[in-house]
């Protein structure tokens, strides 16, 4: 490929179109053995007990993060793009299901993809700050979320969490931490500044 095409792009649009990429090509399969495993335990005499329940379970759980990873991590470059607060919602809920974190998903209407994008970069983040699990509280008033968690095990990595308000990491981030990269940027594309604070017992994030 064109290193000039890559430039032209930038590195944070190619890698979401990746992303998108990587998720349509693995909803459709996943979906697929979704559908064979429902048929398989309607068949009179056919494979039945906790072996197909669990591999229907882990089915769930896999298309609900591929919904979410979609969102999260695609591409939203069609400005017109909007998703229900409800669909949204429940993206996430699916997500976090059988999750030590708990969303309480408080947004209503209609959002534009890219705003639902930056929130659930943000829901990861708070993810890591909660190891022990616990409610995080997600809000949107005047065009602008506002999340926040209380824990006495509060886990936040500073270097990490600075980077949202603009201080440059000094190493690179694993794959579980991604989301402290590409927030911030995201929040710029859209003009939103991202604002953190951090009590004892309390983490809050506005953008």
């Amino acid at each position: 490929m064109d290193k000039t095409m890559i430039s032209r792009h930038g590195t944070a649009d190619l890698a979401a179109l990746i992303g998108s990429r990587i998720c349509h090509d693995l909803i459709s399969p996943i979906g697929a053995i979704g559908n064979g495993i429902e048929l398989m335990a309607m068949i009179p005499g056919g494979a039945d007990g906790p072996e197909l329940e669990l591999v229907s379970d882990s089915c769930r759980a896999a298309q609900a993060r591929i919904r979410f990873f979609r969102v999260a991590f695609g591409s939203s470059m069609q400005s017109d793009q909007t998703m229900s607060a409800n669909e949204a919602g429940a993206i996430l809920i699916d997500f976090a299901s059988g999750g030590r974190q708990r969303p309480d998903w408080q947004a209503t209407g209609d959002l534009p993809r890219s705003d639902v994008q930056l929130v659930f970069l943000a829901y990861l983040c708070f993810e890591t700050a909660l190891p022990r699990g616990g409610r995080i509280d997600i809000t949107r008033q005047d065009g602008h979320w506002q999340l926040h968690a209380d824990s006495e095990a509060l886990s936040v990595d500073a270097s990490l969490w600075s980077t949202l308000t603009g201080t440059p990491l000094t190493e690179t981030p694993t794959p579980a931490h991604v989301q402290f990269m590409l927030l911030p940027i995201v929040a710029a594309d859209l003009g939103r500044a991202i604002t953190v604070g951090r009590g004892e017992a309390r983490l809050t994030l506005s953008v």
